[in-house]
């Protein structure tokens, strides 16, 4: 805990001298998706509170927020914990996954399309894989696909999507072994911006739905082998 505190202290500069609740909680969001507090991990108030600099009646009204969002939930006597998802929530996810990033495809207009993000998040996956590093080609993952939906240039989507993507970052963390999960995925991203560049988006389109399709089967199958039961009623 004496690390992700540490961490949290560097973000205090973020929240600048108009501190509120909404960019606490957006700070506290990217933390929580980046895996600085896994699942089941209890957020302790003063701690936290401590570390941002923030009041008490700021952060609970953060948490209340996030536990809007499904990213944490609270226990009667107990306090505030990361959220621990159900296997029906990872199906959840990638349903609505599926609605709107291959709605986001079917709609572009016509080609070139603004594909620099795609770009650089599938630089940011093969710099990770190089240096092995498991969790950030996760990461680049994800960052790869709020790219995707932010080309619908919709700000309602664009929110929308992030809690459901800090949400699939939940269930990352339970897998045990993350390369195997996100690695095959680098290849597929590639081709869905190959597909984008050359103006196919029904081809990109195609091939994302394929993609979410076999990473949903994947992780719900390392899910119920990690998870099982307590998955089913955690939260």
């Amino acid at each position: 805990m004496a690390e992700q505190l540490a961490g949290l202290a560097d973000d205090r500069a973020l929240l600048g001298r108009t501190s509120t609740a909404e960019r606490v909680s957006d700070i506290l969001r990217s933390r929580i998706a980046e895996g600085y507090f896994p699942p089941g991990t209890r957020l302790s108030e003063d701690s936290i509170g401590g570390a941002l600099g923030v009041s008490r009646n700021t952060l609970r009204e953060a948490f209340r927020l996030l536990t809007h969002e499904r990213l944490l939930v609270h226990e009667l006597n107990r306090g505030v914990f990361v959220r621990v998802l159900t296997v029906e929530d990872v199906e959840d996810i990638y349903r609505t996954r599926t609605l709107v990033e291959c709605a986001v495809v079917r709609g572009l207009g016509e080609p070139p399309y603004a594909l620099d993000g795609l770009q650089a998040a599938v630089t940011e996956g093969q710099l990770a894989a190089v240096e092995n590093d498991w969790k950030a080609l996760g990461t680049a993952n994800i960052h790869f696909h709020r790219e995707l939906v932010g080309l619908a240039g919709s700000d309602r989507t664009d929110e929308l999507m992030r809690s459901v993507f800090a949400e699939l970052r939940l269930a990352f963390h339970v897998v045990d072994d993350p390369r195997r999960l996100h690695e095959p995925y680098l290849a597929r991203n590639r081709q869905i911006l190959q597909a984008l560049q050359a103006g196919d988006k029904a081809e990109a389109e195609r091939l994302l739905m394929t993609y979410l399709r076999d990473s949903l089967e994947r992780i719900v199958e390392v899910y119920r082998r990690r998870v099982g039961d307590e998955g089913r009623t955690a939260g």
